[in-house]
């Protein structure tokens, strides 16, 4: 079934999934102690270069925070007038422990158990305030790029180990945000189910990963089911042809996936769960809602998110469908777990324990 034939989405299944997205949404008190505590590194990284420009990049910039709040995205961009710095030249070793030695120094007044790490590295600097802004959580961490600007080509030159990659981190988070405003908050959305789906189905593609497919096909206002459908369907078919490239056209290499993941397991789960969420649909449509929310309930994988409707619930359904099968063919009845669904294909939870 393509995309364009796919079922219209049902007003109550949004409605549970609207509901489900409200949980994992970050709250304001977590927002609020992470920007505090990033100014903070903002203000230390001005002090220590001056005449830098600082940005912001990840979840909280770009408005799709989950809850618990874990960490916190930022950047420096150091001035570099002698070009001493840069691929053929100097390494970000030097800057990087300037920076993190600024950041020691201005934080540990109010953060005294402050960690900040430099060695071994790929290219942040990692703060670790041993303190989280959400009290559930064991910590909260922030990773520092120091970076300069690439005086040949658009973008900058960000660390890697004592070296150096092309990137756009300032062009990212503005596309990001202007697909959070063409879609009416829609991208934002939509974003946040998928990075707690792939939270919760063992991590097959980073953050940014996810972000960058869905600037491609979540263009404009949708429901948060419709964009679902789009996401997946595109990402599974972009990734079947290879790596995500970068959305700003400046970095060399495409996207990785996660270590663990193949990039045929990734097609595979998304295929997958593109099917139950399709399914899900059809049974909506038809006014079964217990079915339709039990597959959500499969494809998010958290009971605290989106919890599987009652056994008695399921099964009175269930009982239900198959009666209308029977009525509408001469055959005998189908089951919900039978031929016509997608469960025994992706390996899902039939309800909670």
């Amino acid at each position: 079934m393509t995309l364009m034939e796919a079922p219209t989405s049902s007003a109550a299944l949004e409605k549970i999934l609207n509901a489900a997205r409200q949980k994992i949404q970050v709250t304001e008190g977590e927002l609020q102690e992470a920007r505090k505590r990033r100014d903070a590194i903002r203000k230390a990284l001005r002090q220590e270069f001056p005449g830098s420009r600082s940005y912001v990049n990840g979840s909280i910039a770009h408005g799709d925070a989950l809850t618990p709040l874990t960490d916190v995205d930022l950047g420096a961009v150091v001035p570099d007038p002698d070009h001493i710095y840069g691929p053929g030249k100097n390494g970000p070793t030097p800057l990087q422990e300037r920076a993190a030695e600024a950041i020691r120094v201005e934080l540990k007044a109010d953060y005294g158990d402050l960690a900040v790490e430099v060695k071994g590295r790929k290219r942040s600097i990692l703060v670790r305030f041993r303190d989280p802004v959400t009290p559930t959580h064991a910590d909260f961490t922030a990773d520092v790029i120091v970076a300069i600007d690439n005086p040949d080509g658009a973008g900058l030159f960000i660390p890697r180990y004592n070296g150096w990659d092309r990137s756009h981190p300032e062009a990212h988070t503005s596309m990001v945000l202007a697909a959070v405003k063409d879609t009416d908050v829609t991208y934002a959305r939509v974003v946040r189910l998928l990075k707690h789906w792939n939270r919760s189905n063992d991590k097959p593609l980073c953050s940014w990963n996810i972000k960058a497919l869905a600037l491609d096909c979540i263009t404009h206002r949708v429901t948060m089911l419709e964009g679902l459908q789009l996401w997946f369907s595109h990402a599974a078919e972009q990734l079947d042809r290879g790596e995500t490239e970068d959305p700003a056209g400046v970095a060399p290499h495409p996207i990785k996936l996660n270590e663990d993941w193949t990039r045929t397991d990734v097609v595979r789960k998304l295929r997958q769960s593109l099917t139950v969420l399709e399914f899900a649909l059809q049974l909506a449509n038809q006014g079964y809602e217990v079915l339709a929310q039990e597959q959500l309930a499969d494809l998010f994988n958290d009971e605290d998110m989106l919890p599987h409707p009652t056994k008695s619930a399921v099964l009175k359904e269930q009982a239900d469908r198959s009666k209308d099968q029977a009525s509408s063919t001469f055959g005998s009845p189908a089951l919900i777990t039978g031929i016509n669904s997608p469960r025994e294909r992706v390996n899902a939870r039939s309800w909670s324990a």
